[in-house]
């Protein structure tokens, strides 16, 4: 089979699948399962942060590596400039870029503004496997990030 995308609207598919995958990443870390963003990558996939140089690989390994966030994380992320390049019907990459919002021991209620743990980018790149496009590799550059908050206990929420 020729590897080459010549409809557009092969094309254009291809792209808001892998738009909808970085979606879909990031409501499963803020408002689902984290652990669940392994089912979004090929049973080989990476998740790579070269500071620290944290690698995890392979679904097994990803599920517990999100699975083991803290239960009383409180975080939002914003994904924006998304630009996916479809390379053929079976590969694409795509840069977006993140702004991550995130404390830990939340109790629940709304608590006051902080200013973002983390400003940066993602490049990922997906496989289009038996009909399903999935993550192959997503590498996170982070040049602005901190710690993350811890909230005292007791904290109050800001109603």
């Amino acid at each position: 089979m020729d590897d080459k995308i010549t409809a557009p609207i092969d094309h254009m598919l291809a792209e808001r699948a892998c738009e909808r995958i970085i979606m879909d990443f990031i409501h499963r870390l803020d408002l689902g399962e984290p652990s669940s963003v392994a089912e979004l990558f090929t049973p080989d996939g990476i998740w790579h942060w070269p500071h620290g140089d944290r690698r995890v690989e392979g679904r097994e390994a990803l599920r517990a590596y999100f699975q083991s966030r803290p239960s009383d994380r409180l975080s939002r992320r914003l994904m924006t400039n998304i630009l996916v390049t479809v390379e053929s019907a079976t590969r694409a990459r795509a840069v977006s870029y993140l702004t991550t919002y995130r404390v830990d021991g939340y109790a629940g209620g709304m608590i006051e503004p902080r200013l973002p743990a983390n400003v940066g980018h993602y490049e990922d790149t997906f496989r289009n496997i038996d009909g399903s496009w999935l993550l192959a590799t997503r590498t996170v550059f982070l040049p602005f990030g901190a710690d993350t908050e811890r909230l005292p206990s007791g904290t109050a929420p800001r109603i």
